[in-house]
């Protein structure tokens, strides 16, 4: 016991004094180079569709390999301020390389140890702010009307203790993944198919105030769980897990929605998902900060925001030659869409005014970059193509990516790219298009698809090269006759003459 207050005490103490040199003890530590991280600041559009950074970025993350084979990995959502996400990404890395995480560690172990360090972390950082806290109620108790210094040094104070974070943070140890989560960050599994399929899961659900487990747990603590669920937020946010944020967790029985419960509602213990083995998997894992799947929710419905994000990193894996320049890519196009349907007045368009900070780690898992991608025949590359489609069901048109693969030598097969066609291992209804033939999501955006293998969409040519003809052109190879035949009729044109639409 005494060891471990020792440890406690001296990693506090570092913490602590190297956030006054404004540097962080991390900063040695190797990186992850089988990681990529994409980000963007929040930001309010005016009227005329230009957007502002509203406050600084409040999100953080880590992503560290040690060399027994050890990797941390997490994503920080901050919110009034960055303080409690920069300390809680520095001293949780600190608690877990401490521990000295081995292979030898059972999973019960790691469970164990991941929960002491969010338990750690907490209690270290509550103790910083413990004599700002003092010193802002001895000046807030002054029964005369506060001066002016007295007034501004109580909002420095305020300041200086306010804010919290929620945190998502993967483990593999042992080729095994473990998931820590507090809040409503996400974690996405995607496992690749023989078949050249995504496979994804999303590994445990947020702590949000419509979530039931989380709404029994409260109810069991005297809250009215019915109230909780229709106010929607608990001072100011909608997680019922945090770290830091004093005044749910120090003074909670001052806010009214919490003031029923018999102790402290909003905790900061984490629900662990462990276990998952990594073994022979290809594919990819993804952790998510709240904003960036909020930008999207708010874009295009909460439906199929796990398989529209999962299309988007297969689709940029295939195109870019770094894990970082993959995760930037996707983390653009989601803040382009978001900006797109503000400014274009349809229906969603008043739920886009504005959008938070937004953080998106990929950590490849045996998954190839653009310069490894290959076709399943002569090493071709994989060059996605967009063509708008539509499904009679629905009425929102779709942007549908097709397979074009550029064979390295003579000959022209059809190329598979990755689709997500599965969530927590059950296929998605409607997902399919009437001729099963392309897939699409039902959305605004591209969608990461797959051709059949009935090539009824491209025409094999043999293994005879392509002559350019007297123009120095090669024939075009690949037939749309088909689809174009479909586009026709689900858009009331009847049957469209073969070589009326399309490249001429």
């Amino acid at each position: 016991m005494f060891s471990f207050l020792l440890l406690l005490f001296l990693v506090l103490f570092y913490c602590i004094s190297l956030s006054k040199r404004h540097q962080s003890w991390t900063d040695d530590l190797p990186l992850c180079q089988l990681c990529g991280v994409g980000t963007a600041p929040n930001c309010v559009y005016g009227t005329d569709g230009k957007g502002t950074q509203s406050h600084p970025n409040e999100d953080t993350h880590l992503r560290f390999r040690s060399e027994d084979g050890c990797s941390l990995y997490g994503v920080f959502n901050g919110y009034d301020g960055s303080r409690v996400a920069s300390f809680a990404s520095q001293c949780l890395t600190a608690e877990l390389l401490l521990e000295h995480l081995s292979s030898d560690h059972s999973d019960t172990d790691v469970h164990r140890i991941l929960t002491q360090a969010f338990e750690a972390v907490e209690k270290s950082y509550l103790h910083t702010i413990d004599d700002a806290l003092a010193e802002k109620a001895n000046l807030s108790g002054y029964m005369l009307p506060h001066s002016e210094k007295v007034q501004e040094r109580l909002k420095e104070l305020e300041q200086e203790v306010s804010g919290g974070a929620t945190a998502i943070v993967a483990l593999i140890l042992n080729n095994k993944l473990y998931i820590a989560n507090v809040g409503t960050n996400r974690a996405l599994l995607c496992k690749t198919t023989t078949d050249g399929q995504n496979q994804f899961f999303q590994l445990g659900q947020p702590h949000s105030t419509n979530n039931e487990d989380e709404l029994k747990r409260l109810a069991g603590l005297g809250l009215d769980s019915a109230r909780v669920r229709q106010s929607g937020q608990i001072a100011g946010q909608i997680s019922t897990r945090r770290l830091g944020d004093y005044r749910v967790k120090i003074n909670y029985n001052e806010i009214d929605l919490l003031r029923a419960a018999k102790t402290r509602p909003i905790i900061a213990e984490p629900e662990i998902h462990g276990n998952q083995s990594l073994d022979s998997v290809t594919g990819f894992l993804l952790l998510m900060s709240e904003g960036l799947i909020d930008a999207l929710e708010c874009a295009h419905g909460p439906e199929q925001v796990n398989k529209e994000i999962v299309a988007m990193v297969a689709a940029e894996l295939a195109q870019q030659t770094t894990l970082e320049a993959a995760a930037q890519s996707v983390v653009d196009r989601v803040k382009r869409l978001h900006h797109d349907v503000y400014t274009s007045g349809r229906q969603r368009a008043t739920l886009c005014s504005r959008h938070e900070d937004m953080t998106l780690l990929i950590r490849t898992l045996n998954y190839p970059l653009a310069d490894g991608v290959l076709t399943p025949t002569q090493g071709g590359r994989i060059y996605p193509v967009s063509v708008p489609y539509s499904n009679s069901q629905s009425t929102s048109k779709t942007s549908v990516t097709l397979s074009l693969v550029m064979p390295s030598q003579s000959t022209l097969t059809n190329g598979t790219n990755t689709a997500s066609t599965l969530e927590e291992g059950t296929p998605t209804p409607g997902s399919q298009s009437p001729t099963a033939t392309l897939q699409s999501t039902n959305t605004q955006t591209q969608s990461s698809s797959s051709s059949s293998g009935d090539g009824s969409l491209f025409r094999q040519r043999g293994s005879q090269a392509a002559q350019p003809d007297e123009t120095g052109l090669v024939p075009p190879y690949v037939d749309f006759t088909q689809f174009y035949r479909l586009w026709g009729s689900e858009h009331g044109d009847g049957q469209i003459a073969q070589g009326a639409l399309g490249p001429q």
